[in-house]
């Protein structure tokens, strides 16, 4: 608790501070709601709040867990093949160059307006930090270890299982833990470019209708989505590798604010 107080402080100053200038210059709520409004205006509309939130949920586990998937796949392969990564690690590199801005309204003419797109959206901002790290971390086996499973026959195959990809492992969540914010973001893009229930089209239906507060009630949710997903992978790692530097030493909430 007292590794978190320093930015729960912090943030309790921010909102102070923001209630009380919007207080003391009467600023009109469609230019910037107080915090206390935002938070009414959520609490008020919670069955709203909530309806939009599971759609942007779906879409965001769904297109983290396909891009988890192809990353593990194109990693593996990249990691045995070192033709196939100076094949493909370029064009994962021209990919990151095209602006998804300019993609979301093509994959809603292509899918529609369903769920397809705001995966698609989703795999395409979440892939390359995973496949990136995942990459870092399978290269980060000790030579030595190698040297030694060798002398001892051990194939490829095991040299991967036992070595590489354990070794790999801390690197990979955390591709996993950058990965899982980007994620919500990219559904509730999706969603604000074409769709008919999400946070994204929550923001855009409240900023049509002149109420900002509920615009930045959306963004709250968006962000405890963000933050709750981004513990639970932490979590994850705390469980499935114990053994990682740093793990043990210092405990996962210990560095998470608002966990």
């Amino acid at each position: 608790m007292r590794a978190r107080l320093p930015a729960l402080a912090l943030l309790a100053a921010i909102l102070v501070a923001w209630e009380v200038y919007v207080r003391a210059a009467s600023v009109e709520p469609v230019v910037l709601p107080a915090p206390s409004r935002i938070v009414g205006a959520l609490i008020q509309f919670r069955a709203d709040a909530l309806k939009h939130t599971i759609p942007t949920l779906i879409e965001t586990v769904l297109g983290f867990a396909v891009a988890v998937a192809l990353a593990v796949a194109s990693a593996a392969a990249m990691d045995r093949a070192p033709g196939v990564r100076r094949a493909v690690e370029p064009l994962l590199v021209v990919s990151q160059t095209i602006p998804v801005v300019a993609l979301a309204p093509l994959f809603l003419l292509w899918f529609g307006f369903g769920l397809a797109p705001k995966v698609v959206v989703v795999v395409l901002v979440t892939f390359f930090p995973i496949v990136v790290a995942l990459l870092d971390g399978l290269r980060s086996a000790p030579p030595a270890a190698s040297d030694l499973l060798r002398s001892y026959g051990a194939t490829d195959g095991q040299a991967f299982r036992k070595l590489r990809w354990p070794s790999a492992l801390p690197a990979f969540f955390t591709g996993l833990r950058i990965s899982v914010v980007y994620a919500v973001i990219g559904a509730v893009f999706g969603e604000y470019v074409g769709a008919r229930e999400g946070l994204g089209i929550w923001m855009q239906l409240s900023q049509n209708s002149f109420r900002t507060d509920l615009v930045f009630a959306a963004i709250l949710v968006t962000s405890v989505l963000s933050l709750s997903l981004y513990w639970l992978v932490g979590l994850l790692r705390r469980l499935a590798i114990p053994w990682a530097p740093g793990v043990r030493r210092e405990p996962y909430l210990e560095d998470q604010p608002f966990a």
